[in-house]
């Protein structure tokens, strides 16, 4: 995980918005042919050539979306960047510029929004993409954190959820649980921690599924393997709010049935272990936890010995008639409804 020194704190109301920004910013260079012009005027100018652009915002808020009672900021800076590009791959595009705006409260130091933003230029150093622009503003409470990513794709490379066909195959990259799971974890030591501050939680054997909940990764190196492989998906979705809820989403958009097999489901070790110790059912963890940031997507049979031998993909079913629904099929053998059960904002 990444760490943060301590360092004697210094008030943000000193500086003024627009030295905020300068102080901020100023480690970031420009490293794409793109960008014509990033942080600095009214908008970024970027050149992208004959491919087409991709755009998603996504906004984050404290209380709502993280706890920064154990979401340390330059964690948070690097997911709150992570799960926007994360839209862009599942449009099978790389992503290339981001922009980040915050507002915050009064309580927030220059060395917490320092944090922040060197998560966020992790995250630009990891994924290459540049940052190229954002704002500041005051908060009445806590903090909200607005960021849009883009990306670029070849025409003939975009793939949209609505592209699903009968008897495609459906593929998840990944394992799916994990970060629900972590969440699980933080909440229950947070609270024990309230109880008696005194308590320090021990966090080593559930590293894998904490680390899934505050430092996710979009899987741009999936969207590299399918075109290494020559696969094109004919559609995709990442899974943030859930598998069910995510896989309902092609069956609609598509207008296609979905079938889910229960024992074809990839679930990590830790994730079997930790649902039973909060008493779930890994199939409900999997089905209905989100923020694992995978990405699901279907594909033509024909493309299936492209995949089958490679560990980062799991064929979990296929598409079928419209009339069947979103079916999953139990171990047992029996059908039951797909239900979204997860993430809903309200």
């Amino acid at each position: 995980m990444i760490e943060e020194k301590n360092q004697p704190l210094r008030s943000i109301e000193e500086l003024g918005e627009f030295a905020l920004i300068d102080h901020l910013t100023k480690a970031f260079k420009t490293t794409r042919n793109e960008t014509l012009k990033g942080i600095g005027d009214d908008a970024a100018l970027l050149e992208m050539g004959d491919q087409k652009t991709v755009i998603s915002t996504d906004m984050l808020v404290e209380g709502i979306h993280f706890n920064l009672s154990y979401m340390p900021m330059r964690h948070l800076g690097y997911k709150a960047v992570v799960v926007n590009l994360s839209d862009i791959c599942a449009m099978n595009a790389r992503p290339t510029h981001v922009t980040v705006s915050i507002s915050v409260s009064n309580r927030f130091t220059l060395e917490a929004l320092e944090a922040f933003y060197k998560g966020v230029q992790d995250a630009c150093e990891a994924y290459k993409v540049d940052l190229v622009g954002g704002d500041t503003t005051a908060s009445l409470k806590g903090m909200t954190i607005s960021v849009t990513a883009i990306g670029k794709v070849n025409e003939d490379k975009v793939v949209y959820r609505n592209g699903a066909k009968e008897n495609d195959l459906l593929v998840v990259s990944g394992d799916l649980g994990g970060a629900y799971l972590g969440f699980q974890v933080l909440e229950r030591e947070r609270q024990v921690f309230e109880a008696n501050p005194k308590h320090q939680p021990d966090l080593e054997p559930y590293h894998y599924i904490v680390q899934r909940q505050l430092k996710p990764e979009a899987r741009l190196d999936i969207v590299e393997l399918l075109e290494a492989l020559e696969v094109t998906p004919s559609a995709m979705i990442d899974i943030s709010d859930g598998l069910s809820s995510e896989a309902l989403h092609l069956h609609k958009e598509s207008e296609v049935g979905v079938v889910i097999y229960e024992e074809k489901l990839p679930i990590d070790p830790t994730v079997i272990t930790v649902s039973d110790e909060f008493g779930l059912n890994p199939t409900t963890t999997v089905l209905n936890g989100g923020e694992d940031y995978e990405l699901l997507f279907s594909i033509s049979q024909e493309d299936y010995p492209k995949i089958k031998a490679n560990p980062n993909l799991t064929v979990i079913g296929h598409i079928a008639e419209k009339a069947k629904g979103a079916q999953l099929v139990l171990r047992s053998g029996e059908q039951s409804e797909l239900k979204a059960q997860g993430w809903t904002s309200f």
